[in-house]
């Protein structure tokens, strides 16, 4: 690799030339999609740009130096009111701190995810809050370093132990939330679960299995519930129908339990006396549906804060040690749950 980018940490528009064979004015041209430039050379340098992480400087370079105060947020899906929350606790720590946020929604692909990374680069933010799609890999990390792009892995992580995180003792509110069912004479609990598969997903899933374990109770009953707003009353209908006969479910998040509540009341169900409900992440929508949803509190707007607080240290003293922020949940008991009925 050229002496100057070994200097300086950062690959340079002369660094792509000298390795794709052609002169820093050629490369210029690519830069600046002059049809000047033969479709071949063009693919030859594109090529080498994309292996080196060259990335194109849109500001001078004299200022490539300064601060921008601006921070990138990636999540998959800006319609989840969690990730709402999340971002306000973010704002915040940020606003304090003089700095703004950038939003984006890679909406669970990788490929999306990648696009707005080089977006976000290009556009010179100072680092970013990442939380992951499903389908990321770990080398995201790796590539992060070689940026030189602080980068805090917020609710969800692609490495159990590199890289900064922020997130929720995920397994332990499965936990608590299987107690809660269990002190109340619950036997038969289902666990409803739907969407990618991720890190928070298959924490929340060795919680509920250790919990159930424990008490030796059947783990493995399960159903997928559709992701989104509105409640299924086919998903309701399959859960009661279930050969387990469970009397109770502990949901993936709050709007799926809202949902599956929904489908209960069209079935007759009465949502906290006849069956059961736990929801997960104690969301303010989890006070306004009826009956009042039984949840688990992960504080999205504390995992928020303090993923700004890392991200804002990292900054401040670039080569400190990897660190993790798991906060605790908390069960807060409302109406969706009650006494198992005898013999259930």
């Amino acid at each position: 690799m050229p002496e100057g980018h070994q200097r300086s940490g950062r690959v340079t528009l002369l660094d792509v030339a000298q390795a794709a064979g052609v002169s820093r004015a050629t490369a210029s041209l690519v830069i600046r999609k002059s049809p000047l430039v033969a479709n071949e050379t063009r693919r030859k340098v594109e090529e080498v740009m994309d292996r080196l992480g060259y990335v194109y400087n849109m500001g001078a370079a004299s200022m490539r130096a300064a601060r921008s105060n601006t921070v990138g947020v990636i999540v998959p899906n800006l319609t989840n009111p969690f990730f709402a929350e999340m971002l306000a606790g973010i704002e915040q720590a940020l606003d304090d701190a003089g700095m703004i946020v950038v939003l984006a929604n890679n909406r669970e692909s990788a490929a999306n995810q990648k696009t707005i990374l080089q977006r976000m680069r290009e556009r010179g933010v100072d680092g970013v809050i990442v939380c992951p799609a499903r389908d990321v890999r770990t080398s995201l990390l790796s590539k992060a370093d070689e940026w030189q792009l602080p980068l805090v892995q917020v609710l969800r992580h692609i490495s159990e132990n590199k890289g900064d995180y922020a997130g929720t003792d995920y397994a332990g509110g499965m936990r608590q939330a299987v107690e809660h069912l269990v002190s109340l004479g619950h036997r038969s609990i289902a666990f409803a679960t739907g969407g990618p598969v991720h890190s928070a997903y298959r924490e929340r899933l060795a919680g509920f299995l250790s919990a159930m374990a424990d008490h030796a109770l059947d783990p493995e009953i399960r159903i997928e519930v559709p992701l989104g707003p509105f409640g299924s009353p086919a998903s309701a209908e399959s859960l009661l129908h279930h050969s387990a006969r469970p009397s109770a479910v502990i949901c993936f998040n709050d709007i799926m339990a809202a949902g599956l509540a929904n489908g209960m009341t069209d079935l007759g169900v009465r949502v906290g006396q006849d069956f059961s409900i736990v929801g997960f992440d104690d969301l303010a929508e989890a006070e306004l549906v009826r009956p009042r949803l039984t949840s688990i509190a992960t504080f999205p707007g504390e995992i928020g804060a303090n993923a700004a607080r890392l991200l804002l240290s990292r900054l401040q003293t670039p080569g400190r040690a990897d660190q993790r922020i798991v906060s605790l949940t908390r069960l807060v008991v409302r109406q969706s749950t009650g006494a198992a009925a005898p013999g259930d």
